[in-house]
């Protein structure tokens, strides 16, 4: 394997459910010759494809975990990791998006852009990922990949240009016309791995003529000798690459390639692609925190000499221990290397080190910066940072969203609830959006997660692997409360015991706040209240956010603000102030006119246009607003918000509805009030209980 990271890539293949990524990482695979035979994602044959290893996976057909592998194109090594469509799953696209320096964004030619892959290029955004588009589906009926690259631009606000055009569409699919050599490319032999290069065909010319202007006229924006040369009407192939990589790497331009990974077709033009336009490791700033240097930031140099600095942003736990996916930023890793957690401060000596394979592993001794390799056997968290050469630093962590479902579950018998246990420790280390414990009123244990589907495929994990025999409660929605208008407090805690008392009084405002959960605002003058014990009032406030007296659901939307109060030379403690904030907050919360707030979901529905009634009805029915409807080609999207307490079981419903055509996925949006009728039965059933 090269050891030079100019030579290496490290990309994720993220797109919406079934625009094809699992079927496309098969095909390099095969390319590229890491494996030696084609599976499919359903396959026929049983043995499914190589990347979605999970026994779920295989038959739900769907990703749940990223996969990663390594595969070698024109001397070049390539980390490839396979990332999930479903929003449920949205943990495993962050943290892979977290250690990668480019991204294929890969999109159906009939169903376009699609709700989740807004999502996925939201993540891109965030973590500035440069990618290019791959156009997966041609041969299917209604391709259109000049409508996508359309909807790149509209959509996503891309700057997108094709950089191919395909010869023939649907069952006519032949190849593609490259745009920048000007020739047209056929995949023959069974396996598409013979390209046949010919001139371009007479009726495509004008097109391709047409699509190439458009091309370089966008890349000429990065490259002055190009702007100059393509004027002159000497441009090179040579100048042309550079200015596409010069912008996709700035982020300002997205190269379109197009092709069916199902039938073969444009998967090595878009491997050349991957190494000529996506970033190197070194291409890349990265930066960590000093924490031996008040957090100040440092930019990490992509050069094995230097001390280590790794991060682990995936774990999955076996049946031999505990494997640690990490991605070397700077230094390198060798066997038997002292690493220090910087997070436990604990040190680790590297005993395995492994390059995986979807499920297989390999054994290397080495591992040089810009790498993604796997430890064995440590013990450690999602997210930590390992550094060696006595460096104390610490990578910023991932954005990991908070669950909005929760479910109880109940082991049958005392061999399920010890194997119960072991299993939600496992997952709660692995996916750090699932989350459980035990609920101190019915002692149930509660597990909290980003969807049904989410929850579903981990309590189907825990009945296969872990052998547990559980019951299933209720799903149980993440309400809020919220006040609705301002209103001043002024409250006295006294307590007179033997001895020194308790004295506090704090006087100020409460109101609505919506652009944080919570703010805390000091405004006393002249010491009445002393500076120390304005922290005990901060904390005591916050203690009352954990609980609402409505039904019981944590407060959000909160600004506070302290302006007087009183204190005693003698009496005065921060146990006094913190009782004394705590009084003040429940004394205003009733008066401030608490409402219960409810999670409302992004939903987007899509199918045939025939059943496009019965989809907006459904919504309708479950308190839903429909933001908009789209339709073309007898395709139609519905997008809409819906309160997710109404959202349970629609699956079932929409399949009836739709014959089984239509699918949808959700996402959470934002927290907003419950109808009264519902706040009345919400409080009537918290009292019951």
């Amino acid at each position: 394997m090269a050891q030079n990271s100019t030579n290496l890539r490290n990309i994720g293949i993220s797109a919406h459910i079934d625009s094809g990524k699992t079927t496309l990482t098969e095909r390099i695979l095969y390319y590229t010759d890491k494996i030696h035979a084609m599976h499919e994602v359903r396959g026929k044959d049983g043995v499914g494809a190589t990347m979605d290893s999970m026994e779920l996976e295989k038959e739900r057909g769907i990703t749940i975990a990223s996969a990663a592998t390594n595969v070698e194109w024109n001397n070049h090594a390539v980390n490839i990791i396979d990332t999930p469509g479903h929003v449920d799953f949205t943990i495993e696209v962050e943290r892979a998006l977290r250690v990668l320096d480019g991204a294929v964004l890969v999109l159906c030619s009939v169903g376009g852009v699609q709700s989740q892959s807004i999502t996925v290029d939201r993540q891109l955004k965030r973590y500035n990922v440069p990618r290019i588009a791959f156009v997966n589906k041609c041969d299917r009926v209604g391709a259109d990949p000049f409508k996508v690259t359309q909807q790149l631009r509209e959509k996503l606000d891309l700057n997108a240009v094709m950089a191919q055009i395909p010869i023939g569409l649907e069952d006519k699919l032949e190849g593609a016309v490259d745009l920048i050599t000007m020739k047209a490319l056929y995949f023959q032999g069974d396996q598409g791995e013979q390209i046949d290069i010919q001139e371009i065909p007479a009726d495509l010319l004008d097109q391709a003529q047409e699509k190439r202007e458009e091309l370089l006229d966008a890349c000429s924006m990065f490259c002055d000798d190009l702007a100059e040369a393509y004027l002159e009407g000497t441009e090179t192939e040579e100048l042309i690459h550079n200015a596409i990589r010069k912008g996709t790497m700035s982020l300002e331009l997205v190269p379109v390639f197009v092709g069916s990974a199902y039938k073969n077709k444009g998967i090595q033009p878009l491997l050349d692609a991957v190494i000529s336009y996506l970033p190197n490791p070194e291409e890349i700033e990265n930066r960590a925190l000093d924490l031996s240097n008040d957090e100040k930031e440092v930019v990490l140099e992509s050069d094995s000499q230097k001390s280590t600095v790794a991060l682990a942003f995936k774990l999955e736990d076996g049946k031999y221990g505990q494997l640690t996916y990490i991605r070397i930023y700077q230094g390198s890793i060798k066997k038997g290397d002292e690493l220090a957690n910087t997070r436990s401060g604990q040190s680790l000596k590297v005993g395995r080190l492994i390059r995986m394979h979807s499920n297989a592993m390999e054994d290397i001794t080495q591992a040089h910066s810009g790498d993604i390799v796997a430890l064995f056997g440590i013990d450690c968290a999602s997210g930590d940072t390992f550094c060696g050469g006595g460096l104390d630093y610490s990578m910023t962590s991932m954005f990991v969203p908070d669950p909005v479902i929760s479910l109880a579950i109940n082991p049958v018998d005392k061999k399920s609830s010890d194997n119960m246990s072991k299993a939600l420790n496992r997952f709660k280390k692995e996916d750090p959006t699932f989350t459980t414990y035990v609920d101190p009123e019915s002692n149930q244990t509660i597990i909290k997660g980003m969807g049904e589907l989410h929850l579903d495929v981990y309590i189907e994990r825990m009945r296969r692997e872990y052998n547990v025999a559980i019951e299933v409660g209720v799903p149980q929605v993440a309400y809020r409360e919220a006040i609705t208008t301002t209103v001043s407090f002024d409250y006295t805690h006294k307590k007179q015991t033997g001895g020194a008392g308790q004295y506090g009084r704090v006087c100020g405002i409460l109101e609505p706040n919506h652009e944080t959960d919570y703010e805390f605002v000091d405004e006393i003058k002249g010491g009445v209240i002393p500076t120390e014990y304005v922290p005990s009032c901060d904390k005591g406030f916050q203690e009352c956010l954990k609980k609402g007296s409505l039904i019981s659901f944590p407060i959000v939307g909160v600004k506070v603000t302290i302006n007087d109060g009183n204190s005693h030379p003698v009496d005065s403690s921060d146990k006094a102030f913190m009782s004394a904030a705590i009084g003040a907050f429940r004394q205003a919360y009733n008066r401030a006119k608490p409402r219960i707030l409810e999670p409302i979901m992004k939903v987007s529905v899509e199918g045939p246009s025939e059943f496009q009634g019965n989809v907006l009805s459904s919504i309708n029915q479950r308190r839903g607003i429909i933001i908009s409807t789209t339709e073309d080609n007898l395709f139609a999207r519905v997008e809409a918000e819906v309160p997710l307490s109404e959202m349970f079981g629609y699956s079932t419903v929409l399949r009836s509805q739709t014959q089984g055509k239509s699918e949808y996925t959700m996402e959470f949006l934002k927290y907003g009030p419950v109808p009264v009728s519902i706040e009345e039965q919400l409080k009537k059933e918290y009292q019951q209980k």
